[in-house]
Formats: C-alpha cells, sequence, structure tokens
C-alpha cells in the first residue's frame, strides 16, 4: 500500500508542533553518565535529547517504518496499534505474536484482518441489501446522516461497513478536528461502532487545507503525549519536544533554556521528589495544620455544626446559635447527665490527658509546619525577584565597561547571578523535601550541607551588592569568581549526597497528610 503521509512540513500555529522532514540527522541518543544543564549527574544509560518539530516527525515515521517492514500491514493500521501500545515496539511485536491478535486489533479499535470485506458497501434500504453485496449499475444509497441518496462512488466508508455521503464525512471530521481536537481517536460516526477512522481516510475525505494541518498537528501531537519516553518543553511558545531514555525523575534542559522536571513538568524541584512536592504545595495551598490546631481545639455543635472553642472549664456548654445544650466530652444532649443511669463524666482524667497530648502534638506539627514553610517562602519570595538580579547584574556590567573591562569579561556578573538564583531555587525545595524527612544521621549530614549552601548563597549575595570601584574591579572579580564556584560545588555536594541517598534507600519519609 502507498505512503500517505504528508513530509513536507506543514505551518500550524497552534500549541506545540506540526509534521516535517525526513531531511534531519539521524537520532543517536548515546549512553553513559551525562550532566544536564545545572550539571546534575544522571546514572548511567541515561540521555537527554532535544527535538525540534522536524525530528519528533521523524522519530515517528522511524518507529512506523521499523514496525510496518515485520508485519508489512496498511501504515495507517500501524501507527493505530502503536498507539494501543503506547509506542513501544517491543510490546506491539510480542503482543502480536503471542496468538491473540484479535483482541489486540479490539483494543486498538481495528477490524480484524480476517473479518474485513474487501469492498464493504452501504445498505441499502429500499432493497435490504446486505453489506458487501453486488451492486447493481445505477443503484443508489440512502446516507444515515443526511438520508439522502448517491451513488456508491459518493459513499466512502470504512472497513467495518459503514458508509456516508462525502458531505457528511468532512462536516463530521470537521467538527471531530477543529471543535472538540480528536486526532487519532476519531471513531466511526455511526452509534454502535468504535472502529477508528485511519489518517488516509480523514485526509482523503477532508477539504480545507487548514483542518488538514491541524489534523495533522494532532497526530503529532498525541504521538508526544502517548510515548512514555516523551514530554513538551512546557515553556510557553516553544516548539520543542524532550526524549530521555529513562522514565525516572530527571531534571531536564530545553534549548530555549526553560529547566523543567521530566515527570511533573513543573520547574526544575530537585531535591524534592515529584509526589512529595505536590503534598507539600497542597499543604501549603490548604493551610492544613492551622485546620488541624482548630480540628483538635474546636468542635461543632450537634444540632447546627457551627464551630465552638471552649474558653472554660465547664464542660456544659451552650450553643450561641441554636441554643442547644450538650456536653463538650461526649457531644450528647446535657440534660440526662448526672442521672445515675447516664456514664458520661464530666471530668475525665484519662480523657483530659488525651486532650492534652493532642493539643501538645498538634502545637508541635504546627510549630514544624510553620519553620520549614517559613524558609520555604523566604527563598519562594527571593526567586520571584530574580529579575532584579538580573537588573542590577547588566548595571554592574555597564559600569565595569566605563572602568576599562571589556563587556567579555563583565560575564563573570551574570554567571554568578544564574549560580546564585539556581542554589536559591534548590535551597527553596531543600526544606520542602526536609520537611517529610525523619531524622537519621544522614538528615544531619543533609542539615550541614544544607547550612554551608545557604551560607555561601548570601556570601555570594554579599559581594553582588557591594560598590565598584577603578581600585577594587579586580579583587571583586577573583571574589565573585570563586564565591561562583564554591555555590556550584555546595550545591552538587548537597544534591549528589540526596540522589546518594535515594539509590541506597537511607531517606525515611514520613507520611504527613495535607
Amino acid at each position: 500500500m502507498a505512503e500517505y503521509y504528508s513530509e513536507e512540513s506543514v505551518p500550524y500555529d497552534d500549541d506545540k508542533s506540526t509534521l516535517g522532514s525526513e531531511d534531519d540527522e539521524d537520532l543517536n541518543f548515546s549512553g553513559g553518565d551525562s550532566e544536564d544543564g545545572a550539571g546534575i549527574k544522571r546514572g548511567a544509560g541515561t540521555s537527554c535529547q532535544v527535538l525540534t518539530p522536524d525530528m519528533i516527525s521523524k522519530k515517528m515515521f522511524d518507529i512506523i517504518h521499523d514496525v510496518n517492514a515485520v508485519f508489512e500491514m496498511p501504515t495507517p493500521h500501524v501507527r493505530i496499534l502503536l498507539t494501543a501500545c503506547k509506542w513501544d515496539k517491543e510490546k506491539l511485536m510480542d503482543r502480536y505474536y503471542a496468538g491473540d491478535q484479535q483482541s489486540l486489533f479490539k483494543e486498538a479499535h481495528l477490524v480484524y484482518p480476517p473479518n474485513r470485506s474487501k469492498q464493504p458497501k452501504p445498505v441499502n434500504p429500499k432493497s435490504t441489501a446486505a453489506c458487501g453485496a453486488a451492486a447493481t449499475p445505477g443503484q443508489e444509497y440512502i446516507c444515515d446522516i443526511c438520508f439522502y441518496q448517491y451513488a456508491l462512488v459518493d459513499m466512502p466508508g470504512l472497513e467495518c461497513g459503514h458508509s456516508f455521503c462525502r458531505a457528511c464525512w468532512n462536516s463530521y471530521l470537521e467538527v471531530m478536528i477543529m471543535c472538540l481536537g480528536q486526532g487519532q481517536t476519531i471513531e466511526c460516526p455511526a452509534s454502535d461502532c468504535k472502529i477508528v477512522v485511519d489518517e488516509e481516510t480523514v485526509l482523503t475525505l477532508l477539504r480545507e487545507k487548514t483542518v488538514k494541518a491541524k489534523y495533522q498537528h494532532l497526530i503529532t501531537n498525541s504521538f508526544v503525549q502517548d510515548h512514555p519516553h516523551l514530554k513538551w518543553c512546557p515553556a510557553p511558545g516553544c516548539p520543542n519536544a524532550l526524549h530521555v531514555t529513562s522514565a525516572d525523575y530527571v531534571p531536564v534542559t530545553c534549548a530555549c533554556g526553560h529547566r523543567f522536571c521530566f515527570i511533573c513538568l513543573r520547574d526544575s524541584h530537585e531535591p524534592i521528589l515529584c509526589a512529595h512536592l505536590k503534598l507539600w504545595l497542597k499543604k501549603c495551598d490548604d493551610d492544613s495544620e492551622t485546620s488541624n490546631w482548630i480540628h483538635v481545639n474546636t468542635k461543632e455543635c450537634p444540632k447546627c455544626r457551627s464551630t465552638i472553642e471552649k474558653s472554660g472549664g465547664c464542660n456544659h456548654m451552650i450553643c450561641s446559635s441554636c441554643k442547644m445544650e450538650f456536653c463538650w466530652t461526649c457531644l450528647g444532649p446535657w440534660e440526662p447527665h448526672g442521672s445515675s443511669w447516664y456514664h458520661c463524666n464530666r471530668f475525665n482524667e484519662v480523657d483530659s490527658q488525651d486532650a492534652r497530648d493532642k493539643q501538645a502534638c498538634s502545637r508541635a506539627a504546627l510549630e514544624r509546619y510553620l519553620f520549614y514553610c517559613n524558609r520555604y517562602m523566604n527563598h519562594l519570595k527571593s526567586s520571584k525577584m530574580e529579575y532584579k538580579l538580573y537588573e542590577m547584574a547588566t548595571r554592574k556590567m555597564l559600569e565595569m565597561q566605563s572602568l576599562n573591562m571589556s563587556w567579555i569579561e563583565a560575564q563573570f556578573v551574570k554567571r554568578a547571578v544564574d549560580i546564585l538564583c539556581l542554589c536559591r531555587q534548590t535551597l527553596m525545595f531543600t526544606y520542602a523535601f526536609a520537611f517529610f524527612l525523619r531524622k537519621n544521621n544522614h538528615t544531619l549530614i543533609f542539615e550541614d550541607n544544607q547550612r554551608d549552601m545557604e551560607m555561601a548563597t548570601e556570601t555570594l549575595s554579599g559581594y553582588l551588592e557591594r560598590d565598584i570601584t577603578g581600585d577594587s574591579i579586580s579583587n571583586v572579580k577573583i571574589f565573585v569568581q570563586d564565591k561562583t564556584k564554591y555555590c556550584e560545588a555546595r550545591r552538587q555536594v548537597l544534591l549528589d549526597h540526596v540522589y546518594e541517598g535515594y539509590e541506597q534507600e537511607i531517606w525515611e519519609f514520613s507520611e504527613f497528610q495535607p
């Protein structure tokens, strides 16, 4: 079967990518130790590569061609099967040759080859002709969407046997693509049919070039979204995707300069893991420790559910809203209290001690949370003012030029600001990381590394804020360069220790609930 893919670049300004050319260089993902843009060493066999839109298309075509060389079936069907297997060639081949091909085709919403008709024809309501029967010359068929009569040539259909007129096909596909944003998941218009409409049929039936371009864009976009080792760069306006050879946690840097976590697509957040970061952000958003304190020290009226805080020692409570009288200890009505048959003591030493213990634990948990949260927020506030640091760096560099230093020589200031911002971002997440840690000998080492890094960062920040004169410019350059290297080294030491702990499973985490 002839290839139908259009391998010329189709311009489309929506979202992330378009199909492109196959004339790019081959994709060689080297193994071995590597470093990302910030110097975080990753394990052996892990690598990362930035893919342009053309390279993304080439990679998709290469996978399809490799599988098609083995299966020797229509290319559209190969792509649909690959999509069902998340573009894992080995998995597809294993399942295909495992003996249960019919189940594989069913999951992919394809007609199993032995069940296909070579030329499916629509049912003619007038003659009750069965699907696949010989067509009578001049015979007309009714479209099940618009109910107009058409000749067989004007009733294109799928391998499932359902056929519709070209106008209805075009309208249906335009709605699915332009309004619903569906590409690879467009199903047969028949209400009881789940068979996927392949690309060859879609591109043949569509009339508008813009709709075709949007469809091809959606196909490429779905390839990146479905592939477990591919992710779009989340930077606004960036058309690139990144490919890693391992889907484990790894910070990656796009060619546009944006650095992010490959797993959750948030800004790079080492050393804390994605799951703990999500829990930490929810805790910060919900102010959960304060809510816990309120839960321990207040109760709800059993009748109107108004929140009541006990301000005295008496257990006889009267709700100010509904005037219900109840017992603070058991939340039961106050009237039977004191009767010989009612066994709720107004003051119970064990219950009182439990309450004091709960209050003490809640207070300690709140203090612990605030300790880490305040330091996290301080660094977060500093990171949001990075633009001021870069404005200051530009002024410093211009000032150095006026003191007979070239622009290239003055680049050490920008380098220092880059490292300073990176260190502050890492420090911010170290406090979220430390919040979940249980104390052991390794946490003491981590805290020492954290302290050294924080002191080095503050020292570098102080040097950058110094006034520059003709006599001190050479000394400032030496000091700033030394402190920049030291900050970078301290950051690397801290992160190496944390990742070593992950690999050797020496970290013990407390599952604090948000």
